[in-house]
């Protein structure tokens, strides 16, 4: 059996340190991000998702909303410092990919289509996972490392204020990716049998 596909997905890792060598232009990852989540899968074909891809002054503002936002949070300075750490570490990757669902047209299949009407919120969430696992193993497949992160609601106003998002757009996660610059660690799996379950 061809397993190009299982290669490319061991490839795809959660990498926290990320830097801003990347040799590919602004333009060919907005192409294959662009790409990528066109050819991911939604139900009905109703395509849900939106992306707003981030570079430049417009990443290092995101990153700045997140740690504006968050200093009302933390209880003290000490753990709004680690705080601010963490979230520096994302400011110091190449982009983000902001990742939306477009509750509009989930509203319009609820109402088009009554009988399925109960699982187009969750067959939205299914789309996201598809795009952002997609968009991840496309990345990966260059050598451009991301990680996931999820900071709305939080954000979510002040994003939308930034950005001029619709308002129908509801943010669902932050990808920042850049140059891999320290890769990801062994991965543990549970055994077999805790996750898998065949019969002939």
């Amino acid at each position: 059996m061809k397993t190009n596909f299982l290669e490319l997905a061991k490839q795809r890792r959660t990498i926290y340190d990320l830097g801003r060598n990347v040799s590919f232009t602004q333009d060919e990852l907005t192409t294959l991000i662009k790409d990528t989540i066109k050819q991911s899968p939604s139900s009905f074909n109703n395509q849900t998702t939106r992306a707003v891809i981030l570079f430049g002054d417009s990443h290092e503002k995101l990153w700045d909303i997140v740690i504006n936002r968050l200093k009302s949070e933390v209880p003290d300075e000490a753990a709004f410092a680690k705080t601010s750490a963490k979230v520096n570490a994302f400011k110091a990757a190449f982009g983000t990919i902001l990742y939306f669902t477009e509750t509009k047209t989930v509203t319009e299949f609820e109402n088009n289509f009554p009988l399925y009407a109960a699982n187009f919120q969750d067959w939205s969430e299914q789309a996201q996972g598809n795009a952002q696992y997609a968009v991840w193993t496309a990345l990966a497949e260059n050598g451009i490392g991301a990680n996931l992160q999820h900071y709305n609601p939080l954000i979510d106003d002040d994003v939308r204020a930034a950005f001029n998002i619709p308002a129908s757009w509801r943010l669902r996660a932050e990808m920042d990716f850049g140059s891999i610059e320290t890769p990801a660690g062994d991965k543990d799996h549970l055994a077999d049998d805790e996750l898998f379950k065949v019969f002939n």
